[in-house]
């Protein structure tokens, strides 16, 4: 009985810590893009 309780707590912990390095993840995808995207329209507004 313990061994499943322990194996239910280390599927809880591994499902958290993926899912933060996901929400890390795509945060941080995001925060890229939205650089990419602010580069390119300053550097086109430049050339008006």
């Amino acid at each position: 009985m313990e061994q499943k309780d322990n194996n239910k707590d280390n599927k809880s912990k591994w499902l958290k810590r993926a899912g933060m390095g996901a929400f890390i993840f795509f945060l941080a995808k995001g925060l890229v893009w939205l650089a990419v995207f602010f580069f390119a329209a300053k550097s086109c507004s430049d050339f008006t």
